[in-house]
């Protein structure tokens, strides 16, 4: 079982950056495909990005350009960088994996082999 630990969200204006960090524990991500959500108020968890085990990236197209997934397999970490913030951007981020890369890139929040807590990313205007 995979356990997942976000880090990095936080309160920034628009235009602005912020790192996110997943960090991994109970097993390795190795045979994971990895993703980020994130839920806004009053909606549903969102698809952002994905990364798979050969590193091919997947983006929401409202993102792409501007935000970044990548991993590390060697400390088991997960990131998403994202750029050119913008208000709306602005939810509860989560970390997600699934052994199965076409889960992380179009099936639900729920149905992800592994879920993290999350954190909040505020992005004022």
């Amino acid at each position: 079982q995979v356990q997942l630990v976000e880090s990095g969200g936080g309160f920034v204006q628009a235009g602005g950056s912020l790192r996110l960090s997943c960090a991994a524990s109970g097993r390795t991500l190795s045979t994971y495909a990895m993703g980020w959500f994130r839920q806004t108020p009053g909606k549903e968890h969102d698809f952002v990005a994905a990364i798979g085990t050969d590193s091919t990236t997947y983006y929401e197209d409202d993102v792409e350009g501007r935000f970044t997934i990548s991993r590390d397999m060697s400390k088991n970490m997960v990131y998403l960088q994202m750029n050119s913030l913008k208000p709306e951007d602005t939810g509860v981020y989560y970390c997600v994996g699934d052994e199965r890369l076409r889960v992380v890139r179009f099936a639900t929040f729920n149905s992800m082999g592994a879920r993290g807590q999350g954190t909040q990313v505020t992005v004022s205007s």
